[in-house]
């Protein structure tokens, strides 16, 4: 029915570790997707963060699949995904060959912003609506959450932003080597970037799953499922306070 309406691009946002999800269900979830024939796919880990969504504290966290099950599920996912000729976009993104997203792979312009992966070239991104958040190449803000007030303060002329955050040099530095490192599976470091991380590096290039190279950090072939927690590495704000974040497996 869409499609007979002219929408020519389907993406299916599933997610995987839901309490008392179990391996058949995730299977039986993304054949129908399959069957379905969704364009974009974005495969993502249920993230529990009860001190963050209060609203999340009514799960029994018990339910949940545990990190071995994670990341079989996040596997089972990625296998099952490209062996239907679906094209691995990042760690958790899949297109159909032939979609703006799987070109953009190819061709080595995929980018990565708040939202995920995407093959829009444009450095800024503006949120329209409460909560949505704008990013540009030096500031980041989000608009207020509860939609009254949203409404009230347009209705005064006053920018809707409940929060926000100057990004510094150094922010934006770090911000595409991580986007190097997830969108293209490198990138180049700065020798003090380099010298800061090795340590932490050192476990990753150990089980050859990354090299450093005269100042190129490079993904190797068996790395995707790391990637994420590989690139968090060169996160400050990660390391000063994981608890603000929801982690990968």
């Amino acid at each position: 029915m869409l499609r007979g309406a002219g929408v020519s691009s389907l993406n299916f946002d599933l997610m995987y570790g839901l309490p008392g999800q179990t391996l058949t269900d995730l299977e039986a979830t993304l054949r129908r997707t399959v069957e379905l024939g969704a364009d974009r796919i974005a495969l993502f880990g249920y993230a529990h963060v009860p001190h963050m969504i209060p609203r999340q504290r009514r799960i029994d966290a018990s339910h949940l699949p545990d990190q071995a099950a994670r990341f079989a599920m996040a596997e089972f996912g990625y296998r099952l995904l490209v062996s239907e000729g679906y094209v691995p976009v990042g760690f958790d993104h899949f297109a159909r060959p032939g979609d703006a997203l799987a070109r953009a792979v190819q061709d080595g312009t995929l980018r990565r912003n708040f939202q995920g992966f995407t093959d829009d070239q444009a450095p800024v991104l503006v949120g329209l609506g409460a909560s949505a958040i704008t990013m540009m190449p030096g500031i980041i803000w989000q608009n207020e959450k509860n939609a009254g007030r949203y409404r009230m303060l347009l209705s005064q002329d006053r920018l809707p932003a409940s929060g926000g955050l100057i990004r510094s040099a150094d922010d934006q530095r770090r911000g595409a080597v991580i986007e190097g490192i997830l969108c293209q599976g490198e990138a180049r470091l700065d020798p003090d970037l380099a010298n800061e991380v090795l340590m932490r590096l050192l476990p990753f290039i150990d089980r050859e799953l990354a090299e450093l190279d005269h100042g190129t950090l490079r993904l190797l072939p068996e790395a995707l499922p790391y990637a994420r927690t590989i690139a968090a590495l060169f996160d400050p704000y990660r390391q000063d306070s994981i608890r603000r974040f929801s982690s990968a497996v």
